[in-house]
């Protein structure tokens, strides 16, 4: 039977810093184990994961690359991973982050991990080897392997950019919900009279895909849906895409009276490429996108989208990472909401 955590023997105060040793003769295992449950808890038993868990937290221990930060005369680290480090959205959740960690005197280990839940693990092993403080990740979709981890080292962290599903147990969270703004830019549509409302998706990732359940539900809602409707891309999106994926929809013959971009830059190369075949937005066709990028307030017509708060929630995410690294309890999650800007091209 596991001990309890009482009984674990607690060093006192200056006897010297707590070791993997000292995790594991508290536990009563070997330093192996207790190395293997920091770096792949899954390979060990519940059981016995349980035990080394309660010795680490009993004693205080603290893996050996984050002692030798807190050891050292340098400022304190705190890792942030974000899918892109070109696309503006993430560029503006950066900023907010900077603009509440650096003045604290935190430096900021910044990772891009492409979109991919792998290379996001793989980063996320090399950044801990620096000793990070907190973490802020984005998005609730990292590995089974990663989750268990995360738990398992119970390093103060923040999610960013969605919000966990009703009920769903969840680290703390900062976000809106993707799913709620595309079904309110799909309703706002079909408020203006257009019928045949396409969504076009670039890039799939999972936040992608949410704003896609967003559309279907308002296009179901009011009996318009039609699985021809859903036009899917894998490839990154950029405002040439946009332009390369219109001219595949006119070949095609699909008629459309709008479309929903999943994201601004697509919409903006949709618009160019629309009116350099001589066709009228929004009269021939109206065009939406998600995200409100700096440029579509000023191309013509102007794009109606959905503002994302992504300042706002690099700046939140930042200041309950603070409380967690100051020994506060977890926040609920917390919705930012979004904004309808509505311009001339829908």
């Amino acid at each position: 039977m596991a001990p309890a955590t009482s009984s674990l023997p607690r060093r006192r105060r200056g006897a010297g810093r707590v070791t993997l040793a000292d995790v594991a003769s508290a536990a009563g295992v070997s330093s192996i184990t207790v190395s293997r449950v920091l770096n792949d808890p899954g390979k060990v038993s519940a059981d016995l994961r349980d035990r080394i868990v309660a010795a680490i937290a009993e004693l205080g221990y603290v893996p050996n690359g984050a002692a030798r930060a807190l050891a050292s005369a340098r400022p304190l680290l705190v890792a942030v991973l974000v899918p892109s480090l070109t696309n503006e959205v993430f560029v503006e959740t950066l900023r907010g982050i900077r603009e509440v960690l650096q003045p604290k005197g935190y430096q900021i280990l910044i990772g891009d991990t492409g979109y991919d839940a792998d290379d996001e693990a793989r980063m996320l092993d090399t950044y801990l080897a620096f000793g990070p403080g907190g973490l802020l990740l984005t998005g609730l979709q990292q590995t089974e392997a990663v989750k268990l981890r995360l738990e398992t080292l119970r390093l103060p962290r923040v999610h960013m950019m969605e919000l966990p599903a009703p009920n769903q147990p969840a680290p703390p969270t900062v976000g809106f919900s993707q799913t709620a703004a595309a079904t309110a830019m799909a309703d706002y549509l079909i408020g203006r009279n257009y019928r045949r409302i396409g969504f076009l998706a670039t890039q799939l990732d999972h936040r992608t895909l949410l704003r896609r359940d967003g559309w279907r539900a308002s296009m179901q809602a009011h009996g318009l849906y039609n699985t021809d409707l859903e036009i899917t891309d894998p490839g990154r999106s950029s405002v040439g895409r946009g332009g390369e994926l219109l001219t595949q929809i006119l070949a095609s013959g699909m008629k459309l009276d709008a479309l929903f971009c999943n994201n601004d830059d697509v919409a903006q190369g949709v618009v160019f490429e629309a009116q350099r075949r001589g066709m009228d937005v929004p009269k021939d066709l109206a065009v939406v996108g998600f995200n409100d990028l700096a440029a579509s307030a000023w191309i013509n017509p102007g794009l109606t989208t959905i503002a994302t708060p992504r300042y706002e929630v690099g700046r939140e995410a930042a200041l309950r990472l603070l409380e967690l690294m100051g020994g506060g309890s977890a926040p609920a999650p917390l919705d930012l909401g979004f904004r309808l800007v509505t311009r001339g091209s829908a």
